[in-house]
């Protein structure tokens, strides 16, 4: 079951989903604080600062039209949400995604992480058999 979204977390996320199609460094970097740390997976050195911030999403960004993101708030406070999301490429790939955007008193995002997974992959794609069933 998903929480309400409050106002605060589906603007973010609507400013999110703009600067991820416009790629504009203005509309990327209003979506951070000054010092805010991003990282693109959950034990990535982060991109600190918004000129890091915009210079690293800009070195990864995707087209315009190359994706559809659809997402639902889990859990939200005033200091934190967690957004689950679904990314489908228009390439192929679908990726399950959790975000964790912990914000300022003035809704931008000081730090951002996020986790995701190829719904393609299965460990036993990558040769790795599944754990044994230990009865």
């Amino acid at each position: 079951m998903t929480e309400p979204t409050t106002p605060r977390t589906a603007d973010w996320m609507s400013a999110y989903q703009s600067a991820w199609t416009s790629n504009e460094p203005a509309d990327i970097r209003a979506l951070f604080t000054e010092d805010a740390r991003y990282r693109t997976e959950p034990y990535a050195t982060p991109w600190t600062g918004a000129d890091a911030i915009v210079a690293g999403w800009l070195k990864l960004a995707d087209g315009p039209g190359s994706f559809t993101f659809e997402w639902a708030s889990l859990v939200e406070t005033p200091e934190l949400a967690l957004v689950q999301g679904t990314t489908r490429y228009t390439d192929g790939p679908v990726y399950s995604n959790l975000w964790v955007i912990r914000f300022t008193p003035d809704g931008r995002a000081w730090e951002f992480t996020e986790w995701y997974m190829d719904q393609g992959r299965h460990p036993d794609d990558r040769g790795v058999d599944p754990a044994p069933v230990v009865q």
